[in-house]
Formats: C-alpha cells, structure tokens, sequence
C-alpha cells in the first residue's frame, strides 16, 4: 500500500482499471452503508463536472420497488443477482457512479465498473457505520440470515480492499474534506500514469 501526501487517503499499487487513452472515465465510489457515497458522489461530479448515478436508485427505478422491498420479498440472492444485471447494463462515460454496499459480492459488475473509471473505496470505522445508520430495517442492507452488522462489516472490509484503487478514509471527515482529498489522489494518479503530459 503506497502512502500518498494526502494523510487520509492512500492509493492501491497493482491495481488499474482498463483507462486506455481516456484516464478514469468514469469514478466508482465503494464502501458500506452510510459511507457517504451518494452525498459525496454528487458533490464530487460537480466539482470535477461530471454526470452522476446512483445505482441503488437506478435498481429501484428499473423494477418499481424499494430495495427493501425485493430484499424482503425475493430475498437477498435475488436481489444481488437484480444488482448485477444491472450495474453490468449499464455503459457510461464521465460519470460518477455511487454503488450500494453490497456491489462488491459480484466479480462480473465489479470487473465491468473497473473496465470503465477507478475504483475508489470509502472507508469508514464499525463504530462510524453504526454512528450513521439509523434506517438498519428500511435501508435495503443485504444481510445473510441470522447476520450481524458487525459479521456483515467484517465480511465486506476485505472485499472493498481488494477491488479498491484509491482508498480515502472518511471516518470524522465533513463530505467537502473527503471530496477534496479524492480530488487530490485522482489528480495524482493522472501525473503518476503521464496522463495529459506531453
């Protein structure tokens, strides 16, 4: 792990989306419930001008239920499965892209996000996510039966971390610090790679 200037966020090695001639053409937020990715992705397209889904919100308007809803009524296999279809359907460019946590179960929608933009994680402390949930049965989290938060929280950290090329932390940070310091690490990794040199 390659600790950058910013004390806060630190960037994956080995670890690169196909960006081709056209660097990071998408961003792709990750991390758990109530990391903030949807606040912060439609804060960060703005400043860097770039359009901006939510794909919880594109499931949801795609089938015509809440995600709590197909969670409870289909349950969490099916909806993993609805997950994939769709972020794998979806074909975008200049776009910030906020994921639900639980994105990072499928290697295909992972692996078609990476194709297109960077991966960023935002991490949060067990004692955060619990801080900010306060909707646990409304949300839409995909919980096995009979798991813990702190079994799902323990579950996902190693996934989020091995699909991550940036790693910002967000615990104790307002959205503005935490966008800056993405803004900071995509910039870097644009001078690292020789992106826009001549």
């Amino acid at each position: 792990m390659k600790t950058t200037r910013s004390p806060r966020s630190r960037r994956a090695t080995g670890k690169r989306g196909n960006h081709d001639s056209t660097f990071a053409r998408n961003v792709i937020l990750i991390g758990l419930p109530s990391a903030g990715k949807s606040t912060i992705g439609v804060i960060l397209a703005k400043i860097m001008r770039m359009n901006f889904i939510d794909t919880d919100i594109l499931i949801q308007e795609n089938t015509g239920k809440l995600l709590q809803e197909i969670i409870d009524k289909e349950g969490p296999e099916a909806f993993l499965k609805i997950e994939e279809e769709t972020l794998c359907s979806l074909h975008v460019e200049n776009t910030v892209i906020a994921t639900g946590g639980s994105v990072v179960f499928s290697k295909k929608a992972m692996g078609h996000l990476r194709s297109g933009g960077i991966v960023i994680y935002l991490e949060i402390t067990y004692g955060e996510m619990l801080h900010r949930l306060n909707n646990i049965t409304t949300r839409g989290i995909v919980l096995n039966a009979g798991q813990s938060l702190r079994e799902m929280y323990d579950q996902r950290i190693p996934l989020y971390e091995k699909n991550a090329e940036i790693r910002v932390c967000c615990s104790g940070e307002p959205f503005e610090r935490t966008v800056e310091n993405i803004v900071h690490e995509i910039q870097e990794m644009r001078r690292s790679s020789g992106y826009g040199s001549e």
